[in-house]
């Protein structure tokens, strides 16, 4: 069965209001701080799953990392590849699926970030992902993975938002699917010219729930926090951030 997101003209559509330059201004702060707490140091090897257009993996391999970004979504790899290019950046670029790329014991930290997790149909494909990626690393290796946590997405709730950026009208409507189990997204983007219309579900892991799944899945240690500078996650909390040892 083909999943939604293996639709590249979505992502396409949507880079530019994924990626815009607060986006990419958030990052350098965000590895400071995932390098500290992972305890990782150049030339360490890096395994960014679900890579997308490559901030994370730009940045790392700008520190010394050698690092291994996997996506799906070949325009968002070619761009990636194009700015490290431009850089003159040694990057592994990977065009793979982050449920199957598999290669054991061979990386010191991986990570999953910008909400990537919990989009498969079958949630048994969500602890495949989580299995893989902790075999992938070498013993006492880190697995990072930033999402929204179920306790934010109850506390921010709001049927609707809508605003401008890069150039298009959007408007965003969302939908409690069952008892919090996911999240429904409806994204319409509008211009003067065309009009784009997707929809697609989040499943909800609150921390206690993606702490267990981690533990299951064959990882040591769980540490839980509320975003990418630490804080912790309480109600101040910015996202679902998990760092699991092996």
């Amino acid at each position: 069965m083909t999943e939604w997101f293996e639709d590249e003209s979505f992502w396409v559509a949507y880079a530019p209001l994924m990626f815009d330059a607060s986006r990419w201004a958030e990052v350098p702060d965000a590895v400071d701080w995932i390098t500290a707490a992972a305890a990782v140091n150049p030339p360490a090897r890096i395994l960014d799953l679900c890579c997308g257009v490559g901030r994370y993996s730009l940045e790392f391999a700008r520190r010394g990392f050698t690092v291994t970004g996997v996506d799906i979504t070949k325009a968002y790899l070619d761009a990636m590849l194009e700015s490290a290019a431009e850089e003159k950046l040694s990057i592994e670029i990977v065009r793979d699926d982050a449920r199957t790329f598999s290669r054991p014991e061979q990386f010191d930290l991986c990570l999953n970030m910008f909400t990537s997790f919990g989009y498969f149909s079958d949630i048994d494909d969500d602890e495949r992902l989580l299995k893989i990626s902790c075999r992938n690393l070498k013993p006492g290796g880190s697995f990072l993975l930033e999402t929204i946590g179920k306790e934010i997405a109850a506390r921010d709730y709001c049927p609707y938002e809508s605003f401008v950026r890069s150039g298009w009208n959007v408007r965003v409507e969302y939908e409690v699917i069952g008892a919090w189990e996911g999240m429904k997204n409806r994204w319409i983007l509008e211009n003067d010219d065309q009009r784009i219309d997707n929809a697609f579900v989040l499943r909800l892991y609150s921390a206690a729930e993606l702490k267990r799944a981690l533990f299951e899945a064959g990882f040591s240690s769980v540490r839980i926090f509320g975003g990418l500078d630490g804080r912790a996650y309480d109600h101040n909390a910015l996202s679902l951030v998990a760092l699991a040892e092996r």
